[in-house]
Formats: structure tokens, C-alpha cells, sequence
């Protein structure tokens, strides 16, 4: 497995300097968030086509690449004619003279480095042994299921709800919205810990659990809740929201 998570690595640094210039060159770096879900279906393109495949790795590459390009064509979607994204530009803005540098290390090499680790259950599974299918994996296939419709249906509602907005500052709180203030994060992690889910059963398949770790560290923690939330920080209506609603588990509004 080392050579292959090698060889991967070295794919996703080329892919990340593409990605760059292509951002530089539209002067936004928020093209990265339509490059995270395109890069690992080309870490399974990559995988099917200079590994030897199998039903478990055919598996894990339909449903990884399902996911990658709806979330990539749902992000090219929703932002077009949109200027730069405000975390973007708020590090555009206070990276100053530092910034192309930055960006590259930050941005591009830094999320290349988060699709090689979030990508073990892929690698996990191009190398498995056996490579069939264990019954035990029905279970991480369902939970990836319900992971892909919550974070499916929950970037659809809001799409619907920002194309109908009452004012600039309402707030959606209404189909999955109303349970958790984040479906699509929620729906994110959990599709990650059931493809974590399908590879377990094989040999060395608990290493894959850095994965759905990872994600869920990143986006509870780091660059999804606090950072999207810190935006509405002085929103009233978004604050009264955040105080009924459950962040990330749906639950009954408080």
C-alpha cells in the first residue's frame, strides 16, 4: 500500500498546481472547493486504471465518484456569477504581499494533503485483501446512502431557499434545516464513515478510519461549522436560529 499512497501523492501534488495556476488565473480561490470532489474521483480513475480491480474497489469507486461529482457540480453551480467566496477573500485580503505563496501552501497543497489522508478508504480498498464484498459491508453501503440524500436534498433546499430569499439576512429553517442548522455537513460525514464502514471487514481495514476522523474533525472544528458560522455572527435572526437548532445531529428544535 506505501507505493500506492506514494504514487497518489505525487498525482495529488500535480493536481493541486494545477488547480493553482487555474486560480490565479480566475484571481479566486475558491475553485479549490470544486476541485476537492473532482480530486478523488481521479484518485479512483487513477486507482482503476494502474491497479488490478475488484468488486470491492469497483464498489468504492462508484460511490466515491457519485459523490464527487454531485458535490463538485452542485458547488460550480451555486457559484456562478457569485464573486469569490468570503473565506477566500478575507485570506486575499490579509495575506498581503505573502499571498500567491500562501495560497499554494494553504489552500492547494494543504487540501491535496487532506484528499490523500480522507482518501484511505479508496487505497484501503484498491489494495484489500480479499477483495470481494463481505455481507458485513451492506451496512457502511446504507449509511452512505443516508449520507449522500441529507447532504443531497439539504444543499438542494438551501439552493431553492437562497434563489427565493425575502431579504438578504432570512434564514433557512425550514425541510432539514429545521432539525440541524448543518445537514450537509452532517450528510458528509456520515457518507465517509460508512465508506469507512465498507472496507472495514477486510484485511488492514481499520487504518481506513482515519478518514471519516479526519472529516469529521475538520468539518465540526476547523473549516466548515466555526467558520461559516462565524459569517452570521452578527445576524440576530441567525443567532435566534442557532439557539433552537442542533448544530450538527438532527434533532427536535429547542
Amino acid at each position: 500500500m506505501l507505493h500506492t499512497i506514494t504514487q497518489v501523492a505525487g498525482l495529488l501534488l500535480v493536481y493541486a498546481s494545477v488547480w493553482f495556476v487555474i486560480g490565479l488565473i480566475r484571481k479566486r480561490n475558491d475553485v479549490a472547493d470544486i476541485a476537492w470532489g473532482l480530486g478523488f474521483i481521479l484518485i479512483c480513475g487513477y486507482c482503476w486504471v494502474n491497479k488490478p480491480y475488484s468488486p470491492l474497489s469497483t464498489l468504492v469507486y462508484v460511490l466515491v465518484t457519485l459523490w464527487g461529482l454531485r458535490l463538485s457540480g452542485h458547488i460550480a453551480w451555486r457559484s456562478r456569477h457569485k464573486p469569490e467566496d468570503f473565506r477566500y477573500r478575507q485570506w486575499r485580503e490579509t495575506w498581503g504581499k505573502w499571498f500567491v505563496l500562501r495560497s499554494f501552501l494553504q489552500v492547494y497543497v494543504l487540501q491535496g494533503f487532506f484528499m490523500l489522508v480522507i482518501s484511505a478508504p479508496i487505497l484501503v480498498a484498491t489494495t484489500a485483501a480479499p477483495p470481494t464484498v463481505s455481507i458485513y459491508s451492506v451496512p457502511g453501503v446504507l449509511l452512505w446512502i443516508v449520507g449522500f440524500l441529507f447532504e443531497t436534498i439539504g444543499d438542494y433546499q438551501l439552493l431553492v431557499f437562497s434563489q427565493n430569499k425575502p431579504h438578504r439576512d432570512a434564514i433557512m429553517e425550514t425541510g432539514l434545516w429545521r432539525y440541524t442548522r448543518h445537514p450537509n455537513y452532517f450528510g458528509e460525514v456520515v457518507l465517509w464513515w460508512g465508506l469507512f464502514g465498507v472496507v472495514l471487514p477486510v484485511s488492514g481495514g481499520i487504518w481506513a478510519i482515519i478518514s471519516p476522523l479526519t472529516i469529521t474533525f475538520l468539518l465540526l472544528y476547523v473549516s466548515g461549522i466555526p467558520m461559516l458560522e462565524a459569517k452570521y455572527a452578527d445576524n440576530a435572526a441567525f443567532q435566534a436560529y442557532k439557539k433552537r437548532t442542533s448544530a450538527f445531529f438532527p434533532w427536535w428544535k429547542r
